[in-house]
Order: C-alpha cells, then structure tokens, then sequence
C-alpha cells in the first residue's frame, strides 16, 4: 500500500510539473482577449506569455504591418485612433535561440453610441403608388425620382420628375435597356442612375432624362443607393461598404466600413448627402443612419417606424427614399408603392 501510495504522489508531482512547464512555455497573448470590443480612441495593451527561454527579439504587427520591436517581455501599447473601425488582427512573432514562434489575437474597435432621433412631420404629399422608388432628389424646386422593377404588374423602372405638391409626373423616361433601377443622384447637368444587377450605371442628360454614358462598377458588386458630396459619388451596394466614385468616370476610387457601437451595420440602401454626413435608409427597417462618410462611424439613428402603417402592405413597401432641400432647409421621405411623401422634423432624444 505505502509503495502504490508513493508513487501516486510521484505521478501526480510529475504531471503537475509537466503542466508548469507545458504552460510556461506556451507563447500566446494574455492581453487583450480574442474579440474583444474596445471603444475608438483607446489605448489598447498587448500583453504576452513568453516562454521560459532567453528573447531575441519581438515584432508586434496590426493587420499584418509591423509597428513595433522589442527586445524585452515588456507590454506595449497601440492607439486605436490610428487604425479605424471594425476588425483588427494582432500577432506578434518571437526570435529565441535561433527559432521562431508567432501568436494571434484580435479586437473590434467601435465607436461612440450613436444619438438617436425621433420625427415629426411637418407636411404631406401625395406620391405614387407605381412607384417603386429607389432614388429620390430635390433640386431646382422639383423632385427627381428613379424607380425600379420588381415583379409586379405595372411597377416599371424609370427616371422621373416629379412636382412635390401635387405628386404629378412632369416628365418621365422608362429606359429601352431592361434593367432592374434602383438609387440616383445629381451632379451639374447629369443624373447618375444605378443598375441593381447589371453591374454599370449610367449617365444621364439631367434635363432630357436621356442617356448619355455608362460606367462600370469595381469591386461593388451591385448597385443600391447613391449621393454625391461634391467632389465624388457616394454608392452603397448592400453591405456596410460606402465606395467613393470619380464622378466624371464612376470608377471606383476607394471605400470606407460603416460602424456603429453594436457592430457592422449592413444592408446599406438608399442615400442622400447632407451637411457634411451621409443620412442611410437601411434595407427591411424603417430606420435610417447618420454617418460621417470620412470615418465611417454611425452618429445617429433615425427611428421611423409609424410614420406609415395604416393600409401598408405586408411586402414591397420597404422605406427607401430620401432627399433634402438644402435652400429650405427640408427633409423629405417615402418609400416603395407609398401613398404619401412626408416632410419631416428630427427630434434628438
């Protein structure tokens, strides 16, 4: 019995050195937690386990790109400021006694809580029920209205202006290519109008509503929502992707990630450029975002649900529409087959 009990305590000394050992040597981070949420602007800790073994050296990478060699097992620490939003890789690679080692973390870096808006409306007007708006601007006193085509007798895609009071058509162009219209913007004397699936926009003469030229998209797949911030085009295809346009050429140029304090916000749609921010209907929600189109970063939210409800229909009357009156100073909204158009307040809550 004293031999089994002995070598019991023996095995059990053995494997807990082996377990010191085993954790001793084992290189990987100790700070900050894989997936953790840190707020934009912190100063982030990387912190490591190193082996018990003598250090050469220790390079710190962000996303793949060294920012930082160490000689010693010392913490360092990195400005969340520098590298934006959303998702960033963290690895640091160890030199020891002619070997090499690496270990992996990752954070997601958001930003503040967005302030959130009510709405008033201030009017109403009357808007079409054939249309199945996806783009939607005021200027020179009209409406400009893009429509698409979805599976409904009737609904057809097309560009149109439109008299705000009354809702009546002014002049309308159905186009002779067939295609699946979706957002629009201004700029000068052309209309740029997006194809859903196509893959290319297209120019058109802002007084003749006739097509003039076509672009290629980049790496945006499709087509949702578009604006214009003065100097590029601003288009969305359905992610939480902004991409940035020469609005001479419509290539692509470059692009930002949308974020607000949860996460990624997707299903970007319908845009219009106001004041310096890009206001977002978000597809399926009667909610619509603020974003600062130079970080990405989402700093309000507009809720809208119950502006329409009465007699809405179950499918295809998605929110999706929004245009400003820069010299009135008025903010207007509709959505898919709407009845009415309303000019609306915000109220911060």
């Amino acid at each position: 019995m004293r031999i089994k009990f002995f070598s019991g305590i023996s095995l059990a000394i053995l494997l807990a050195i082996a377990g010191c050992k085993s954790q001793q040597g084992k290189f990987e981070f100790v700070q900050p937690e894989s997936g953790q949420r840190v707020a934009f602007g912190e100063q982030v800790k990387l912190k490591l386990n190193f082996p018990n073994t003598s250090l050469d050296s220790v390079v710190y990478s962000i996303d793949g790109q060294a920012f930082v060699t160490k000689t010693d097992t010392g913490s360092v620490v990195f400005d969340t400021k520098q590298y934006g939003f959303g998702d960033r890789s963290l690895s640091a690679k160890i030199y020891a006694q002619g070997k090499e080692d690496i270990a992996y973390s990752n954070i997601l870096v958001l930003p503040p809580n967005a302030k959130n808006y009510a709405f008033e409306v201030v009017n109403e007007f009357p808007h079409d029920t054939k249309a199945y708006t996806q783009g939607l601007q005021f200027a020179d006193g009209i409406l400009y209205e893009t429509t698409g085509q979805p599976d409904i007798e009737g609904i057809v895609t097309s560009i149109r202006k439109v008299d705000l009071k009354t809702g009546s058509i002014l002049k309308i162009e159905k186009p002779e290519e067939s295609f699946f219209g979706e957002g629009m913007t201004i700029v000068g004397n052309r209309i740029v109008f997006l194809t859903w699936e196509k893959r290319k926009g297209f120019f058109l003469d802002k007084n003749t509503l006739k097509k003039i030229g076509e672009f290629n998209y980049g790496n945006s797949q499709e087509g949702w929502g578009v604006t214009y911030d003065g100097k590029q085009l601003i288009k969305s295809d359905g992610s939480n992707k902004l991409h940035f346009l020469n609005a001479d050429t419509g290539q692509e140029e470059s692009y930002i990630s949308v974020y607000d304090e949860n996460g990624k916000v997707d299903s970007l749609n319908e845009l219009e450029y106001i004041d310096g921010k890009v206001y977002a209907n978000i597809y399926g929600k009667d909610v619509i975002v603020i974003i600062d189109p130079k970080t990405g970063a989402v700093e309000g939210r507009i809720n809208l649900i119950g502006l329409y409800s009465e007699g809405r229909n179950a499918n295809d009357n998605e929110l999706n529409g929004i245009a400003y009156d820069s010299v009135g100073k008025r903010l207007f909204v509709t959505g898919k087959l709407w009845p009415k158009l309303y000019e609306i307040k915000l109220i911060e809550r």
